[in-house]
């Protein structure tokens, strides 16, 4: 079966590659802007790298032709940070890269299209501290905007068109080599900077709970949710989470001080942040776990011992 991932030389991107590969997958592109051996490390050889922008319509266009892919998984985008630093090249990429996946994904029948979303597609604003599938999105992030659009394209092109397309909404990722600046990145690189013997400002406030998974489960979930019977996918786009309770940013650097006594991790909230500081997040992903079998597997402190193993 051939199979495409955008933004493959990305964070979940690359993971997803090697369990697909691990799970005896042959056929497998990885579109990026930057798919350097560097990069895709051990995997160079196992893959096809196609060098390309998912917001250049040619370059999605001549990639979903030129793999026959049967399956896409698309990852590829602008995260928090970047978006709202530059909401137009974050509409280019997000939302209408996302329109030419889709649009390509129809003109060369592509039989589904795995779409990365995010609980950046609700707010703040929100009744109580738990997230459900049917919580209303109000985004407060361009980020989380264009995510939310990408959801409803999706959906509207699996009514329309007969396309298998769904959608997973990933919490914070935790993992090593997290490059690109995000809302809540200090969940990995609190762990990465005191393994470096780094001091590491939080820039939000211990109370601060936002859902956490670690690398390797995202990817999981993600492979999951495309092998799961298509008859048992009636919610389409689904929340997913790791370990519960959710540790606050305060727990989490408890447990990287319990592992490394020499770390230095201290609070300063940042004042263009308010939207973040003392929120109190959990999601409730009961609708995954019914329909396609999520379960969890790493409490925090799997996720930092696998972390810091990673980093050896």
């Amino acid at each position: 079966m051939a199979t495409l991932i955008t933004g493959g030389a990305g964070f979940v991107g690359l993971e997803v590659a090697r369990q697909l590969l691990d799970a005896g997958e042959t056929d497998l592109t990885l579109f990026s802007r930057n798919p350097s051996p560097a990069r895709l490390g051990d995997l160079a050889d196992r893959v096809n790298a196609v060098a390309g922008d998912v917001g250049n319509f040619s370059h999605v266009l001549d990639v979903v032709k030129a793999t026959q892919a049967e399956v896409i998984y698309h990852l590829g985008a602008m995260l928090s940070v970047p978006s709202d630093a530059d909401p137009a090249s974050a509409i280019q990429t997000n939302a209408m890269g996302t329109f030419y996946v889709l649009e390509a994904a129809r003109l060369f029948d592509v039989r589904q299209v795995i779409f990365s979303s995010s609980i950046g597609s609700y707010g703040r604003d929100i009744e109580g501290e738990t997230l459900t599938d049917t919580t209303l999105q109000r985004p407060m992030l361009f980020y989380g905007a264009t995510k939310a659009f990408g959801e409803h394209m999706g959906l509207v092109f699996k009514r329309k068109y007969g396309l298998d397309f769904r959608g997973i909404r990933y919490p914070s990722v935790i993992g090593p080599g997290v490059t690109t600046p995000g809302m809540v990145q200090y969940t990995s690189w609190m762990i990465e900077e005191s393994a470096k013997g780094n001091p590491f400002t939080v820039w939000t406030t211990p109370e601060t709970r936002v859902p956490v998974m670690y690398i390797t489960e995202a990817a999981t979930a993600t492979v999951q949710l495309a092998r799961a019977p298509l008859e048992n996918i009636k919610m389409v786009n689904y929340l997913v989470d790791g370990a519960k309770p959710t540790p606050n940013a305060g727990e989490i650097a408890d447990a990287v001080r319990a592992r490394i006594p020499t770390a230095r991790i201290d609070f300063v909230p940042d004042p263009d942040k308010p939207m973040l500081h003392g929120r109190s997040q959990t999601i409730d992903d009961s609708r995954a776990r019914a329909e396609w079998g999520w379960q969890p597997t790493h409490d925090l402190a799997r996720m930092i011992d696998e972390f810091l193993a990673g980093l050896s």
